[in-house]
């Protein structure tokens, strides 16, 4: 029985490491085919906005759970990045730490707060990021408040010239590599034993408990894994611009992760990095005609609500397999 129900998941599984590997390998090429710094340089930033969504994503779709404060992870690993280097830390720990620090806090506070659901969940998670957008706002001693504040890498960064990270042709590729092997790593994740029980916490938490699972730490885990990510796309932020503000940690960065998220489709792993890179080219293309750009975004959303319930990833899956079915006829 066990065989016979793992069997139909195999070949699609093969089949989604096979689309990775052929995106991941496009996305290298692309810096040799298009030889634009503009469009390299939107490319970048759209894949830093994806690494973003897809931490968004992964808590909504592993929890169930909506936050409007996953800006304060991406802006607290750009701000610690800057701190640390400017308190006198080697970069390269530094950087590490970046990722790291706000991942252990993340974890200390999601064991209190995934006890809580609903709106009460979304309201404190976009409390807890304005309280750090204030601090860095109003502490100017700390970090030159509403001014932001350059970031002092050294020449050289594990080895590498500091140029790499901050030319868009180089930076493009670390970033698609970062966002593929996230991508990668969530989705097996996803399929891990530890996933399925998320999935299962959930679907029905009062079940959960009853057959014996504990159902905190897990929630708070994948709350944890989720700032990482986050985390790592405001290093990315950190190492592409050399530069902080305050804007990193405000509120309406949260908001538009989880549109991001909701337009790619948050059920499928790669779902919100998808809507990343769509949000960020509408969202240029429509401020080259109109400063009320986020009116643009807003009936975007809606028609992907109402018309795409899934997101623009969930319409691809049943293309695919749509056209999956015609050839096998």
């Amino acid at each position: 029985m066990t065989d016979l129900a793992a069997a139909p998941s195999r070949p699609r599984g093969l089949g989604f490491l096979a689309v990775l590997l052929v995106v991941g390998a496009a996305g290298c090429a692309l810096p040799v085919i298009v030889e634009s710094p503009l469009f390299l340089t939107l490319m970048t930033q759209a894949a830093i906005n994806a690494v973003l969504a897809t931490g968004v994503g992964f808590l909504l779709r592993q929890n169930g759970t909506v936050s409007f404060g996953h800006a304060a992870f991406f802006g607290l690993a750009a701000y610690a990045t800057a701190l640390l280097i400017k308190f006198g830390l080697p970069a390269e720990l530094a950087i590490l730490l970046a990722v790291a620090l706000p991942a252990i806090f993340a974890l200390a506070l999601g064991v209190v707060i995934v006890r809580i659901t609903g709106v009460a969940f979304s309201m404190l998670t976009l409390a807890v990021a304005q309280a750090f957008h204030e601090l860095f706002l109003k502490w100017r001693e700390l970090a030159n408040g509403d001014d932001g504040m350059a970031i002092a890498f050294p020449a050289r960064v594990f080895g590498v010239d500091i140029a790499v990270f901050q030319q868009p042709t180089s930076m493009f590729l670390v970033c698609w590599l970062a966002l593929v092997g996230v991508i990668l790593g969530l989705w097996l994740l996803a399929r891990s034993r530890f996933g399925t029980l998320t999935l299962a916490i959930r679907e029905n938490e009062e079940r959960a408990r009853y057959i014996g699972y504990r159902t905190v730490l897990p929630r708070a885990i994948v709350y944890a894994i989720s700032a990482a990510v986050c985390a790592l796309g405001g290093l990315l932020f950190a190492l592409y611009n050399g530069f902080v503000s305050p804007g990193t940690l405000h509120w309406s960065l949260s908001g538009e992760a989880l549109i991001m998220a909701i337009i790619g489709g948050p059920r499928l792993v790669w779902g919100p990095a998808l809507g990343g890179v769509i949000f960020f080219f509408i969202k240029n293309a429509a401020g080259d005609f109109t400063d009320h750009w986020p009116a643009v975004i807003g009936v975007t959303l809606i028609l992907v609500t109402v018309l795409m319930p899934r997101g623009v990833g969930g319409v691809l899956v049943w293309l695919g397999r749509r056209l999956g079915g015609r050839r096998g006829e």
